[in-house]
């Protein structure tokens, strides 16, 4: 079952591919949808068999590589932690596939569309079920040419095109950063199965690293370049400038990418590879500040942010960075707890987005909705499930996991904790705040759409509507129904030492009044949007007049494409314009078509001259080359 599991979606992607114009679109949408689901429901089994009932399976599909010592196989690994990434990509792509019926049903390359969610779908199976760096390589830079698809899918649209090219290029600084660390495993290791090298980096505690002018331990040189890998697939700062501008693809794109699979691949990567991260206090205390820098950094940017998709893609990013810093704080655990519990209801609030966008005929600025919660009910109703969700709602799915970390944050002895707590609970406040500033300007207050009529607003299809409604349940149940066993007193046992601790963690009941702090703060920013965003929008508005300089701070993302394209884009335009100038059209083209081959085709023109056909003009052409040749001879 385990090879019907991950090579299904692979078919599927193929046949959609090569014969949806033959088989048409409903036949392709069949095809890779039900194949998804078939996979989802393994996964499903998979997860009671090995996370439940604390089985370890490692099917071989191949002997990949045999060289030397160096032996890899394409296997299939199934533990804990894979199982649970497995229900996770698994159901939400099937829901995703299924939901993409009713969204592209107007678009022309249905098969095209489906063919390649369904690619995707392959390449992070083939990601999460790795039992060694290089296949682990393989599905990572697999997720990241499928995005690059899926973003630049409406490749007529110059926006899709740029921004494909952006996540494209962004990742693979990311992505070279990996391949480095993967090397320095390798050189010094010599096997890349996890296995193995989990069992021997203990024996590199002592080893010394000297690189980039740095000398250093030679595990955190190798935990830093991994990270940095991560960095770029989970759109940490530094190398987040893709991620918000990858909405430019279709809406169920934003929801498995973005919400529930490739941009979780780097906090999977971290939690793989605990047992190299727990050798290196250095690395985790970076991954801590990058991690809660990223959360209060994406949360002030969704507070201005006016593309309902760019809102939930800024909140994305807030929410991995909470993520990465409960890794960093050891609590890797708590940290796919809260990856669990996140791709539900944000695969939610992007399946609910493209709901109201399809209702708005394709509308995505918030400042041109309202009115429209009667008009479109069960998505208003959906994505209300969302946002309590996300924003830690008591008893609600964000609730167990986002306050799991908190208290992490609270109890731990890290020299950064006092940080990652401050910043985890004002990020709380402020995530709840731009939540439910998006649910009142999209469906409260007057109808402010000036190119379409109210009565035209429309609810989505029961195809559309089916997914958010399973995402609604996870949103929901998923915390509470699960708590106990990723992060409560069964979490040893459920992990089964798919994860690694040097020592024993223990989470201790904190007090009641911090306990009281998160929620209170959640509770509190609803009625301060409420009356900020409908009730006395010109209080807002005067805000925003007297703090104009740092609205547009917010708005512009804090200037980092700015600052990037002063500092990368445009040297490096100049550049290339210079050699462009000098290298190809003064010297290439000026020795090359413009030089030595004008000159030659300039003779060969002349020479053409002389074949008229009379007897006359040979002989003396003839008589030419003869009294060249007799004053070569006498001179020489």
């Amino acid at each position: 079952m385990a090879y019907l599991l991950i090579f299904l979606p692979l078919v599927a992607s193929f046949v959609a591919g090569f014969f949806g114009r033959s088989l048409g679109d409903k036949k392709s949408q069949l095809i890779t949808c039900s194949a998804v689901t078939i996979s989802a429901l393994i996964s499903i089994y998979y997860f009671f068999d090995v996370a439940l009932g604390k089985q370890i399976y490692n099917y071989k599909i191949i002997n990949w590589i045999s060289s030397d010592k160096l032996i890899l196989n394409w296997s299939i690994y199934i533990d804990t932690l894979t199982s649970v990434m497995l229900v996770v990509v698994t159901s939400v792509s099937a829901l995703v596939h299924i939901y993409s019926i009713g969204y592209m049903s107007h678009d022309p390359d249905k098969p095209r569309f489906m063919s390649y969610l369904s690619l995707f779908t392959f390449m992070m199976l083939m990601l999460v079920t790795s039992d060694n760096f290089l296949q682990l390589f393989f599905g990572w830079e697999g997720v990241g040419l499928a995005s690059y698809l899926l973003i630049g899918f409406w490749f007529k649209k110059p926006s899709a095109n740029a921004a494909a090219i952006k996540a494209f290029v962004v990742n693979r600084v990311g992505d070279f950063g990996l391949a480095i660390g993967i090397f320095l495993l390798f050189k010094y290791l010599g096997t890349l199965n996890f296995s193995e090298v989990f069992q021997q980096i203990s024996s590199l505690q002592n080893e010394k690293l000297s690189m980039l002018g740095m000398e250093g331990s030679l595990i955190t040189f190798i935990c830093v370049f991994l990270f940095i890998g991560a960095m770029g697939k989970s759109a940490q700062i530094v190398l987040h400038t893709w991620l918000p501008d990858a909405m430019e693809g279709p809406t169920p794109v934003s929801a498995l990418i973005h919400a529930a699979t490739m941009v979780t691949a780097g906090v999977f990567l971290v939690v793989r590879c605990s047992p190299i991260f727990e050798y290196s206090q250095f690395a985790l205390n970076l991954i801590v500040f990058i991690g809660a820098t990223t959360a209060f950094f994406a949360a002030t940017i969704g507070l201005v942010q006016n593309d309902i998709k760019r809102v939930i893609a800024y909140s994305t990013c807030s929410q991995l960075g909470y993520m990465f810093f409960a890794a960093g704080l050891g609590a890797y655990h708590i940290a796919i707890f809260h990856l669990f519990t996140h791709a539900f209801f944000k695969a939610l609030l992007f399946l609910g987005a493209g709901s109201v966008i399809h209702a708005f005929h394709e509308e995505q600025d918030m400042r041109n909705m309202g009115g429209v919660w009667k008009k479109i009910p069960y998505t208003y109703a959906l994505m209300i499930i969302g946002t309590l969700a996300l924003t830690g709602f008591p008893f609600l799915a964000g609730f167990y996991s986002k306050d799991a970390i908190i208290e992490v944050a609270f109890q731990s002895k890290s020299i950064l904790a006092n940080y990652a707590l401050f910043i985890g609970i004002f990020t709380a406040f402020m995530t709840s705040l731009y939540s439910w500033r998006l649910i009142f300007k999209t469906f409260h207050g007057n109808f402010r759409n000036k190119n379409i009529d109210l009565s035209k607003v429309h609810e989505s299809p029961f195809v559309m509507l089916l997914p958010l409604v399973g995402l609604s349940i996870g949103a929901i149940f998923s915390g509470f129904v699960f708590k106990d066993y990723f992060i409560g007193s069964y979490f040893m046992e459920f992990w089964n030492n798919s994860i690694f601790f040097i020592k024993q963690f223990t989470l201790n009941h904190p007090p009641l009044w911090f306990l009281l702090i998160t929620p209170t703060l959640v509770l509190a920013a609803i009625p301060i949007a409420y009356y900020l965003f409908v009730k006395n929008e010109n209080f807002l508005k005067q805000f925003i007049d007297t703090n104009k300089p740092l609205y547009n701070f917010l708005l512009n993302k804090w200037y980092f494409d700015e600052l990037y394209d002063f500092i990368f884009v445009n040297p490096a335009k100049k550049i290339g314009k210079f050699f462009w100038n000098i290298g190809d059209i003064l010297i290439i083209d000026g020795f090359g078509p413009n030089g030595f081959a004008k000159i030659v085709k300039l003779v060969s023109d002349r020479a053409v001259q002389f074949q008229s056909g009379f007897l006359y003009h040979y002989a003396f052409v003839i008589l030419i080359g003869l009294s060249i040749l007799l004053t070569y001879i006498i001179i020489f």
